[in-house]
């Protein structure tokens, strides 16, 4: 294939291209049964691609799981997402030296566990979210400084980059990617799957040691009111920027441990909303919000924030990669108790890979999330028994364990077997099934499998 030399015309040809290899890139998987013959077309298409600084990214999760003991109730669900993405190299593709663009969408399909069955907070799974085909990234990054400082613009994420860690990827329950409490407190529940949004972020690297980051987005995916934010904007395209914004901002210290520099970083950080949120316990015209002569409409509270530390060590090294072995991680996050539904966040938990050279890239991991629910929402649990006289459950926290173990059976497919124990799913609120309205759901036990397949 000849070279397209007008940066306009070649961006164009790039476009068509990518969608003919998204076409024919699975012949390449069976070469063997093919013949090489069939997949040249693939193997030419993607070498032209990348010499015109082109990435491109096909992923397929899918995963069946059950609720198999209480929750609200036992069922089995299917979800499945598909996220297909590219990455343009803008110095390769027109010059323009520096400079990244990225853009990628999901199609979300099936049911939810948790909304479905368990009614927990914290989602049994990250990919849960309602059915929709909707755009998620896309922004331009530009490098300065010899790298030391990186700007993005654009609709994006929050959850890659702050409070997160490389030993929390393998897990599956929603919270051990974006931390539960920011998750839950946050306008449409922060910038993270399915939903991200128009913002900046600089990324600097003050020494080999020490990474800032600072960044702010628009404060709400969907417009404010009423109604599931996924369903406001549907599709991804408010790219809203009018909304007060939320800011958040971390440093991250790297460091080597012991004679054989196992590495290990400590992240500091906080975030700041200058929205306005609602009392969870008090009204507008001063009196309780489950008091009977209460108008009901809650007191408004100007601004919101949020501390967060996050600490992973390598703790052993495998002589299979230096980069496996096992993996240790704690997160924790603190927000005021009059106007978030979680005050205290904790979790933590160890991946270890590196463990089999007959399975070099397999790995497994045992994590727990701890979720306090604030003093507000305590406070309106108990008038809710004082003005009506019935023992109501007063909800107190919610906690899941994990444990699940990643199979690369092939280069391009894994699959995860998946165990999660809810606790206190809802903090403990009322299961809806109950007449007598004194009880809590019940405990959930959840099993599964998760499929990823990339092309």
């Amino acid at each position: 294939m000849s070279r397209v030399q007008s940066p306009a015309l070649r961006l164009a040809a790039t476009w068509g291209a990518l969608l003919l290899a998204f076409v024919v890139a699975p012949t390449s998987l069976h070469a063997e049964d093919r013949g090489a013959a069939n997949a040249a077309p693939a193997k030419d298409i993607r070498q032209t691609l990348a010499e015109w600084g082109i990435q491109f990214n096909l992923t397929y999760i899918g995963e069946v799981l059950g609720n198999v003991s209480r929750g609200v109730r036992t069922g089995t669900i299917y979800t499945g997402r598909v996220d297909l993405g590219t990455t343009v190299d803008l110095g390769k593709l027109a010059g323009w030296n520096g400079a990244t663009f990225h853009a990628n969408f999901f199609q979300i399909h099936g049911d939810g566990l948790s909304r479905s069955y368990v009614g927990n907070l914290m989602l049994v799974s990250g990919v849960e979210a309602l059915s929709a085909t909707r755009l998620y990234e896309l922004w331009i990054e530009q490098a300065l400084f010899d790298g030391k400082l990186l700007i993005r613009v654009g609709q994006q994420p929050s959850d890659a980059e702050f409070i997160d860690s490389k030993y929390d990827d393998i897990f599956v329950n929603s919270a051990l990617g974006w931390p539960g409490i920011t998750g839950v407190v946050l306008p449409s529940g922060g910038p993270s799957p399915p939903l991200a949004v128009p913002g900046v972020r600089l990324k600097a690297q003050i020494s080999n040691s020490v990474t800032a980051y600072l960044a702010v987005f628009d404060g709400a995916a969907a417009p404010p009111g009423p109604g599931d934010p996924q369903i406001k904007n549907a599709n991804g395209l408010a790219f809203r920027v009018s909304d007060p914004p939320w800011l958040i901002g971390q440093l991250r210290y790297g460091y080597g441990l012991g004679a054989d520099a196992m590495p290990g970083t400590v992240a500091l950080g906080g975030w700041y909303h200058l929205g306005d949120f609602t009392s969870l316990d008090r009204g507008a015209d001063g009196l309780a919000l489950a008091d009977p002569l209460s108008s009901g409409e809650a007191a408004r509270l100007r601004r919101n924030q949020g501390i967060f530390a996050v600490f992973e060590q390598l703790l052993w090294r495998s002589p299979l990669a230096s980069a496996k072995g096992v993996g240790l991680f704690l997160r924790s996050s603190i927000s005021p108790s009059d106007r978030n539904l979680i005050s205290f966040y904790l979790d933590g938990g160890v991946q270890v890979s590196g463990f089999s050279a007959s399975r070099p890239d397999d790995k497994f991991g045992v994590a727990a999330t701890f979720a306090k629910i604030s003093e507000g929402a305590k406070r309106y649990d108990r008038d809710v028994q004082l003005f009506t006289g019935i023992a109501t459950p007063i909800r107190d926290f919610e906690a899941v364990i994990e444990v699940n173990y990643w199979a690369q059976l092939t280069p391009n497919f894994a699959v995860q077997p998946v165990f999660e124990y809810v606790m206190h799913p809802g903090g403990g609120t009322l299961d809806p099934r109950d007449a007598t309205a004194t009880h809590r759901i019940r405990d959930a036990v959840v099993f599964g499998v998760r499929t990823t397949t990339t092309f």
